[in-house]
C-alpha cells in the first residue's frame, strides 16, 4: 500500500489491520507482535474494523431473516450482533461526550464528567436516541443486501474520520486514549478517509456523493464544537464522532436504498 508518503509491506498492511481490529472490537483474536507500531500509525485500518463489524451485523440480519423472524427483530439483532462485537465502545464515547458536553459548566468540568464511569441523563438520551434511529433504519430495509450495503457503508465510512479528527485536533488532555495514540500523520489520515469513503459506493453514485457531502459537514461541524467545548479531542469524542457518523450513514441507506 503506497500514499504519497505512506509505504508499507503487506505485512504491516496485516498487521495495522489486526491492530485495529483487536483496539476496536472484542473479537477473540490470537496475540499479535506489532513490535512497536502505534494506534495513530495503524489508524488508516479503522474502516477495515468497521467492514468486519457490518459483515458481522448483515450476516445476523441475513440469517434471522431466512429463519422467518420479521423484519423488526431481525435489525434489533443485527444491531445487537454490533454493539457485542465492539464492546459498545463508541456508545460509552457518545454518552460520556453528551453528558460532559451537556452538564459541564467549564472545560475543566466537562473533561472531569467525560471521565466518570456513571451515566447521565445527557448520556442515557444520547445513547437511546442512537440506538433508536440506527434500529429504526435497519427496520425498514426489506432485503438483507440492503442490510449488508448499509451496514457495511455506515460502520466503514464511520471509522474513516477517525484518522483525520485525531489528526486535526490536539488532545485535551494530557494523559488518556486519545493521547497514549500518539500523533497521526497527514498521510494516515488521508489513506483512512479514502479507505472508509470507498464502501459508500455500496449506496450508489448518488448515495456516494450525499454521504460524503453530509459527512464533511458533520466533520467540520463537530470538530468546531470539540473546539470551542475542551479545546481539543478524546477517546469520548472520538466515540462520539463514529456514532454520529454512523447515523449519518445510515440515514443517507434510507434514502439510497429504498
Amino acid at each position: 500500500m503506497r500514499l504519497r508518503n505512506i509505504s508499507l509491506s503487506p505485512r504491516q498492511v496485516l498487521d495495522d489491520i489486526a491492530l485495529c481490529l483487536v483496539f476496536f472490537t472484542r473479537l477473540p483474536l490470537p496475540v499479535f507482535d506489532f513490535r512497536g507500531r502505534s494506534l495513530a500509525a495503524a489508524i488508516w485500518a479503522a474502516p477495515v474494523t468497521g467492514l468486519v463489524v457490518g459483515l458481522i451485523g448483515a450476516i445476523v440480519f441475513a440469517t434471522a431473516e431466512r429463519f422467518g423472524l420479521a423484519i423488526a427483530p431481525a435489525a434489533a439483532l443485527a444491531l445487537a450482533a454490533t454493539l457485542l462485537t465492539t464492546g459498545c465502545l463508541h456508545e460509552d464515547g457518545l454518552s460520556d461526550v453528551a453528558d460532559g458536553f451537556g452538564g459541564g459548566k467549564s472545560r475543566g468540568k466537562k473533561l472531569e464528567i467525560m471521565r466518570d464511569s456513571r451515566i447521565g441523563a445527557y448520556g442515557a438520551a444520547a445513547l437511546a436516541l442512537s440506538l433508536l434511529i440506527r434500529w429504526s433504519v435497519l427496520s425498514q430495509l426489506v432485503d438483507p443486501t440492503q442490510a449488508l450495503f448499509a451496514l457495511v457503508a455506515a460502520h466503514a465510512a464511520s471509522r474513516g474520520l477517525l484518522g483525520a479528527f485525531m489528526h486535526f485536533l490536539p488532545p485535551a488532555r494530557a494523559d488518556g486514549l486519545s493521547a497514549d495514540a500518539g500523533a497521526v500523520s497527514r498521510e494516515a489520515a488521508m489513506a483512512g478517509a479514502v479507505v472508509g469513503a470507498i464502501p459508500l459506493l455500496l449506496l450508489g453514485l448518488g448515495g456516494a456523493v450525499f454521504a460524503l457531502i453530509l459527512l464533511g459537514l458533520l466533520f467540520a461541524a463537530f470538530c468546531a464544537l470539540c473546539l470551542n467545548q475542551i479545546g481539543g479531542q478524546t477517546g469520548d469524542t472520538i466515540g462520539a464522532l463514529q456514532q454520529a457518523s454512523e447515523i449519518a450513514v445510515l440515514l443517507v441507506a434510507s434514502v439510497a436504498l429504498s
